[in-house]
């Protein structure tokens, strides 16, 4: 397919499993992308592997923090240069730690501010006014930026300012032909040591809260899932859309995130997760 072919795209967090999930569905229907993160070797890996599943594409790296101002004003110049327009940016870099509120201090609920809003903030401050022709923007959420989840508020009020961010910068930007709008995952498999899928009665808490699962069994949110929305939301099928947050995580909004406090208390020990429901600091 060609759906993309002339287009480029720019995609932060490129190398990681949603990222490169993303890119890839980009580069298959013929969008040119470069790919940005902070490891040059992962991004070597990455765009090897792109190339030699789709020989022709056009797939460019670049080295640099996504949180960091000059960082992604060159990786969107590098972008741009492929072909001289850029039309999709793909901001996917986010992410926390969970740690119960009265445990953090400012620096480290700030910091999740900066990885999940500031980072896409930076993306479209400097990445729309090279996009001559309109574009589009696709940002990634999380389920958590609607429903909360306990030992994730920072996780949790950074997501949901990112889609308040969404809705704000698609108003403005309506009028320079440029659509704004992001995918909003559910629980992910993007790492095979992750907890929620290797511990047993943590992934049973999860599975019970997804609709779908009971006629798939095995089925767990995958990051093709996120990258074939992503795609949807980059092309010309999504002409008339924008300001949306698409949930893509198996039905779960329709319940509930699961309780995870099992998990907290062996991370932080009982004592500290009796002290914070409490309200005390441990």
């Amino acid at each position: 397919m060609s759906v993309l072919a002339g287009k480029t795209a720019f995609v932060t967090g490129g190398a990681g499993g949603i990222g490169s999930a993303c890119a890839k569905a980009l580069v298959k229907d013929g969008a040119a992308v470069l790919i940005m993160g902070r490891r040059q070797e992962a991004l070597e890996e990455t765009r090897a592997r792109f190339l030699k599943e789709f020989p022709a594409a056009k797939v460019e790296i670049f080295a640099g923090d996504a949180r960091k101002e000059g960082d992604v004003q060159t990786g969107l110049k590098k972008a741009y240069d492929i072909q001289k327009r850029l039309d999709i940016i793909v901001p996917t870099i986010g992410g926390a730690s969970f740690k119960p509120l009265l445990m953090m201090d400012a620096e480290q609920f700030r910091s999740e501010l900066d990885f999940n809003i500031i980072s896409a903030f930076l993306a479209i401050r400097y990445g729309v006014p090279m996009m001559e022709n309109g574009g589009s923007v696709v940002c990634i959420s999380s389920n958590a930026g609607k429903m909360p989840f306990g030992a994730l508020a920072g996780y949790h009020s950074s997501k949901a300012g990112l889609e308040g961010f969404i809705r704000a910068a698609a108003e403005e930007l309506g009028s320079a032909g440029v659509r704004v709008n992001a995918v909003r995952p559910g629980l992910i498999r993007n790492k095979e040591d992750n907890p929620m899928f290797t511990n047993e009665d943590i992934f049973k808490e999860f599975a019970r809260e997804y609709p779908l699962r009971p006629r798939a069994p095995g089925r767990l949110g995958e990051n093709d899932d996120i990258g074939a929305a992503v795609r949807y939301l980059a092309g010309p099928e999504s002409s008339w859309v924008t300001g949306q947050s698409f949930a893509v995580d198996g039905g779960q909004e329709l319940r509930k995130n699961p309780d995870l406090s099992k998990m907290i208390g062996q991370m932080y020990g009982e004592a500290a997760l009796d002290a914070v429901r409490r309200g005390k600091s441990p």
